[in-house]
């Protein structure tokens, strides 16, 4: 049964200088205005620091969003904050508590609390809080102050959601006073439910399978919102840690967020996952939303960003009938932490909660001494800025650290003597990250916190056994991440702007081409789109066309090789090889035996020339010092772009 919290106050607003939200202002008697604030996706990034440059920056952190949070309070009569999931896993800090400082029962985490210093009034759990095993997240959460819930993961399966034993409890009834628009006091109980990807059961298969199950979110809410309505819920809030993705609902969906909308009795859908923000014009088009108002099949709803960049606002009027309440109008809104001017310079709205800060300073000096250790040195810059359009040396030292761990793996073993190819992909190329979230080493010593740069989750090594057809149709997956070219013509557009560059998979060992004049194969959730396109040309294993029939090894990430990103080929059974080890550790053990690394890119991978054709792409401005050094392609600086990103030109 969920857990019933004893009703308190919320708190109220003084308004002083702060203006009134319309509903608060113009609410009267039995009229009340509620808002509901959400962050999403801190993924452990309470300080507005980059771990991994050693830099404060301006555009994350919950210190700064927590900045807006007494602001925004001030703004409305009655206020909840919630959060929606990813919390414990995603940057150094999370590392260092996972891997140096640990968990045991009774320690509290960081990022809880941080959390339970704003008040957090209630969260759901995400994909990411499961990276780490069960008995670190039952240990991280037992700390928080506030319930969280999350009803499609199970330790034990019933015959229906509602019969299963959770992993936490599925939703919690918050009973609270709430003031109306005369100033009078009533009860109003809020029902909050989480929902969590039930692909968890794939990316994390080492921690979960034979401990939980995971249900499909749809159905699951459609269990368990009629017997919250039966126990009282004047509204229902879903945290559901889902991204927008199709509008027709289809079991075991990830991205639910449309459907799960549409569940009768769900009044509220506060979503996640996709690290972008809602409303706004990243769904601009997307059918069954509207991404101006911020509703998802006519119910408000809100996606604030990710690693604290915005604070989520869901103001409702509501309207007191009888002892419940209704949702008479509503709005939406994801206000950010900062904003860029003209020039494409950050400009910082809010400074950062002190408190907040405090409350985890000593783990956050204790990360900062934990990322500067080195490991090793490397004689060669290190970075990402190029990784998209040519073969890149921050993926190759991956691919180089894989294959050495793969092949000691190997021996012994009936898959030794097998070719061994390693499949990586550039974690941080820009895109929606920004024009700084690239990786950038310089030669010299190699701290933990390059190699993290280098690989930013914690994955562990999987190996997979494939033929030479298998490993071609895995780089047309990863081909999708051009557009395609017409012949002849002039800076055409190079890259997808939604494919996310963690689907982009070199495979190290082989040579290969893209011919661009080709539609991808795949589309962007994997589908075959054009059965007959042929992308992936000049495809070679030690100089010869590649055997459609011959095995080989690659080394991978648990997450590929779990099914992550949709990759063609069953992948999940074809794993021969399941190490202890995350990649990042083997990075290191590998850079720490060779001492010295210059894992100088081979241009194992080029473009199919195109006469009289060029494209543009765009990376970060920090990229023009190695632009003379891109082995494969022809390019020539453009200027400035956008957003502080630098523009390309490719002679292809």
């Amino acid at each position: 049964m969920p857990l019933k919290i004893d009703r308190r106050t919320f708190l109220a607003s003084s308004a002083g200088a702060i203006a009134l939200h319309p509903f608060s202002a113009r609410a009267q008697a039995s009229e009340a205005h509620l808002r509901l604030m959400e962050t999403t996706d801190l993924h452990v990034h309470v300080y507005p620091y980059d771990y991994y440059a050693d830099r404060e920056i301006d555009t994350v952190g919950l210190a700064r969003t927590a900045s807006l949070i007494d602001g925004v309070r001030s703004e409305s009569t009655n206020s909840m904050l919630l959060d929606n999931g990813d919390f414990l896993q995603g940057n150094p800090l999370g590392d260092y508590i996972a891997y140096e400082r640990g968990m045991p029962e009774g320690a509290m985490h960081p990022v809880i609390e941080a959390m339970n210093t704003l008040g957090f009034d209630a969260s759901t759990l995400g994909n990411h809080e499961f990276n780490y095993g069960l008995e670190f997240l039952r240990n991280s959460v037992s700390g928080a102050d506030f319930p969280i819930v999350t009803a499609n993961v199970a330790t034990q399966e019933g015959d229906s959601p509602t019969a299963d034993e959770t992993l936490v409890q599925p939703y919690v009834i918050l009973e609270r006073e709430i003031t109306d628009g005369a100033g009078e006091t009533h009860p109003i109980r809020v029902g909050i439910i989480g929902f969590v990807p039930p692909q968890i059961m794939t990316w994390d298969r080492q921690h979960l399978e034979g401990e939980v199950v995971a249900r499909d979110i749809v159905e699951t809410a459609r269990a368990y919102v009629p017997q919250m309505k039966d126990e009282g819920a004047d509204i229902v809030v879903a945290l559901a840690h889902s991204g927008i993705g199709p509008a027709e609902w289809t079991e075991g969906m990830e991205n639910a967020a449309i459907p799960l909308a549409g569940v009768e009795g769900i009044d509220v859908v506060m979503t996640g996952h996709h690290h972008r923000v809602f409303p706004g014009p990243d769904y601009e088009g997307t059918p069954g939303v509207d991404a101006e108002a911020g509703t998802i099949g006519g119910k408000p709803a809100v996606m604030a960003g990710f690693w604290g960049s915005h604070m989520g606002l869901v103001d409702l009027m509501l309207v007191r009938e009888g002892d419940g309440w209704r949702i008479a109008r509503a709005t939406s809104e994801a206000r950010p932490i900062y904003l860029r001017d003209e020039e494409g310079e950050i400009e910082p709205t809010v400074s950062s909660d002190e408190a907040v800060l405090e409350s985890i300073r000593e783990e956050h000096e204790a990360t900062l001494d934990y990322v500067r250790r080195a490991v090793g040195r490397t004689d060669a810059p290190l970075h990402s800025y190029f990784a998209l359009v040519a073969d890149d040396p921050s993926v190759q030292i991956v691919s180089n650290a894989q294959i050495w761990y793969i092949g000691q793996m190997m021996e012994g073993t009936e898959y030794e003597g097998l070719p061994i190819l390693s499949a990586a992909a550039p974690f941080k190329a820009g895109g929606r990250g920004g024009a700084d979230y690239y990786t950038d080493v310089e030669p010299g010593d190699i701290a933990i916190r390059n190699v993290a740069d280098l690989y930013l989750y914690p994955n562990t090594v999987r190996a997979v056994k494939i033929t030479g057809a298998e490993v071609k149709e895995w780089l047309e997956r990863s081909a999708g991440m051009f557009e395609r070219i017409t012949p002849g013509e002039a800076d055409q557009q190079l890259l997808n702007p939604d494919f996310p560059s963690y689907n982009f998979d070199v495979i190290d060992g082989v040579t290969y081409q893209f011919d661009l004049s080709q539609p991808s194969k795949y589309g962007p959730e994997g589908e075959v789109a054009n059965p007959d396109a042929n992308r992936v040309v000049n495809l070679q294993y030690e100089g010869a066309p590649i055997d459609p029939d011959q095995e080989f090894i690659v080394a991978t990430n648990n997450y590929r090789a779990g099914g992550g990103g949709s990759f063609p080929g069953d992948l999940p059974s074809k794993i021969v090889f399941e190490g202890p080890d995350t990649n990042r550790d083997v990075i290191v053990r590998y850079i720490v035996e060779q001492g010295t690394v210059n894992p100088e890119a081979d241009a194992n991978w080029t473009f199919v020339p195109l006469e009289g054709t060029t494209v543009l792409f765009e990376t970060g401005p920090l990229g023009t010092r190695y632009a003379d050094q891109v082995e494969g392609v022809e390019i020539e600086p453009m200027g400035e772009a956008e957003d502080g990103f630098y523009r390309y030109r490719i002679s292809l």
